[in-house]
Order: C-alpha cells, then structure tokens, then sequence
C-alpha cells in the first residue's frame, strides 16, 4: 500500500514540476506576493478598548478620563485595581492598550509640576497602536489646553509615557511578515491540491487511475500528500525568510508552529481535494479555490480585525482554519507562546481539519462510483 502510495506521490511531483506554468505559480507568486506585502502592506484602526488604571482620587485624573469617555475612537471595556490585572487584559487581546494614571496626578497638577500619564499599548499590530498612540496623543493635547487655560498654566502640564508590548518598536512588518506564512501556505496548498484531480478529468488520465490496484482511499492519499509536503516547504521558507530577510523575531516554541502548520494544512487539504472533486476542468477547480480564498482571507483577521465585524460575520470566523493559524503564528513569533498556550487554537483547527477531510473522502468516493 506505502508503495502504490509513494508512486502516485512521485506522478504527482512529475506532473507539477515538468509544467513550466506549475512551476512559476508554485515559486513566482507566492515570493512576489511576500515581497509587496513585506513592505507595502498597511492597516486601519477602528475603534480603541482601553482599560482605566487610576490610582489617583483627585478631580484632575477624573477629568482627563472624562475626554477619554467622551471620545468616539475610544471604548472603555476594563477597569483595574492593581497591576496583575494589565498583563492579562493585553496578553488576551480584550484591551488594546491600559490607561495608567499615577497616584499623585492631581497633587502635581495643583503645584504646577508637570504630570504623567503612562499608556501601556499592544504593540503585535504595530500599526494599529500607532494610531491609537496618536488618537491617545489627541486626547491628551485636549486636556491639556484645557488645563493650561482654566489654571493660568504657561505649559501644557501632562506628559505622555508609552510602553509598547510585544513589538517595542511598533514596526508594521513585526505584524504582516507572521501573517503571510499563513497566506501563502493557505494559497499554495489550495492551488496544489485543488487542481489535482481536475487535472486528472481534463487530461484523461483519471480512468487510468481507475483501472490500477488504487484503492480509493490510496488515490486520495497520493493526491494529498504533495499538498502537504509542498505548503509545508511554503511554510518553512517563508517562515525563514521572516526571521532572517526581514528580522521579524521568532521567540515561541517550534513545535507549536510546526504542530500548527500540520493541523492547518491537513485542513487547507482537505478544502482543496473538496474543491478538486467537485471540478471537472481546471478552470473550474481554480474558479472554486479563489471562491473560497477571498473570503478566508477577510475573515481570518488578516485584513481587517475580526472585533470591528458585525457580529453574524464574526460567528463565520469560527469555520475559518485561517484565524486559529494566523492566532498560532503571530503567538509564537511575537508572544513567544508554546503549545500549552496555543491549546485553545489547536483543537478548533483540529475539528476543522478533521471535517474537511472526511468530507473530501466522502465526496471522493461519490465521485468514483
């Protein structure tokens, strides 16, 4: 059986590598695609959660918070009482950033000595806290022309203290570079496993297939194996060139990305053989790969942050294998997180791979008889 297996892995290989334009959509695309979004790819900032940690009980801090409530790019989703509580809020993604208001904010005001307010931001999505860190700038440039006028001051007596978690630097490619791993290995594997059996219809060659000692199950395995093997290749190299092309760090556990990439592609498989059994040519194979790409892509949170779609929209997320890797990714290059922590992506995407192939298997067979 491995060695009926292994031969139709090695015709699959044949076939894709002797084709020139199979070859350039397997290595052109994908490193060109990594390029212009490498450099040239940018987000936009919605809306702000922030989280209040006031340690002052003077008129001057309920003040400034009074502009942050009253502004319509800021909502206010936590307040915390000591500082165990920050970590979390930011670690879970529930807070973009923590407003942290020292506990003689208002004495120093009232003396005329210059104050601070300390902003604790998430800085994976380097150009959404940049923008927020610039609405928050807006905020307080408010308050302290207000100030400066009410209290005769000559200066504007608050200062700003940033601190960036995660990406210290807040550069957009520590953001965008993690999540084209996950793009293009989404891409290649569709395209290599979605056109597998088409080719086979379009070519003739599929009631060849019919009349060797193949079993359908070992058809399906020799079609799902060099999807596999290739979007893995995708992954590492792509992977590699983030860390040492464009200096993205890579601090989590290996085997969380590695365990990860497998359960993704086993589900990016099973979509494509889905795909690919339902096509009669190419043409129609290809048409059902970018059908199902495009919106994979909007709703894994890659474009747009899922928090700022409608909630219908957000419950589709839930299907998308896209969102749990692009979470396990990011997690590992820039949060450092290990499989323990990544445990709550890992089984979704499990479950979804686990559908998918079935499905494929079922639709398979229903297409041989």
């Amino acid at each position: 059986m491995l060695a009926r297996i292994w031969a139709l892995v090695i015709k699959e290989f044949l076939a894709l590598l002797r084709d020139k334009k199979s070859r350039f959509v397997l290595i052109g695309p994908p490193l060109m695609q990594l390029l212009v979004f490498g450099y040239a790819a940018t987000f936009d900032l919605n809306h702000i959660p922030y989280a209040v940690y006031n340690q002052d009980s003077g008129f001057a801090s309920r003040e400034l918070l009074g502009h942050f409530q009253g502004s319509a790019a800021f909502q206010q989703v936590a307040t915390i009482t000591h500082d165990g509580q920050i970590a979390p809020l930011i670690d879970n993604q529930k807070a973009l950033l923590v407003l942290q208001i020292g506990p003689n904010f208002t004495h120093d005001l009232l003396l005329h000595h210059p104050a601070s307010v300390q902003v604790i931001i998430d800085g994976r999505n380097s150009n959404t806290a940049t923008l927020a860190l610039n609405y928050v700038n807006s905020v307080i440039l408010s308050f302290d022309t207000h100030w400066a006028t009410t209290h005769h001051w000559g200066k504007p007596p608050a200062q700003l203290v940033v601190r960036s978690w995660f990406n210290p630097n807040l550069l957009s490619r520590w953001f965008i570079v993690p999540g084209i791993v996950a793009l293009l290995t989404l891409v290649v594997t569709l395209l290599v496993t979605g056109l597998s059996v088409a080719r086979e219809r379009e070519q003739g060659t599929f009631d060849q297939l019919l009349v060797t000692p193949l079993s359908p199950l070992e058809i399906l395995l020799g079609k799902a194996l060099p999807g596999f093997i290739i979007g893995a290749l995708e992954g590492v190299f792509i992977t590699l060139v983030g860390m040492f092309w464009f200096q993205v760090p890579f601090i989590g556990s290996i085997l969380a990305l590695a365990l990860g990439m497998a359960l993704f592609l086993f589900a990016a498989i099973g979509i494509g053989l889905m795909i690919s059994s339902l096509a009669v040519t190419q043409q129609q194979g290809l048409l059902g790969v970018f059908l199902f790409l495009v919106p994979a892509i909007f709703l894994s949170g890659f474009a747009t942050p899922i928090a700022n779609m409608p909630e219908l929209v957000q419950d589709l997320t839930y299907i998308n294998p896209m969102r749990y890797f692009l979470m396990i990714v990011r997690g590992v290059f820039l949060e450092g997180d290990g499989v323990h922590e990544l445990w709550s992506q890992y089984w979704p995407l499990a479950l979804i791979a686990l559908g998918s192939m079935t499905a494929a298997t079922w639709l398979f067979r229903h297409r041989m008889q």
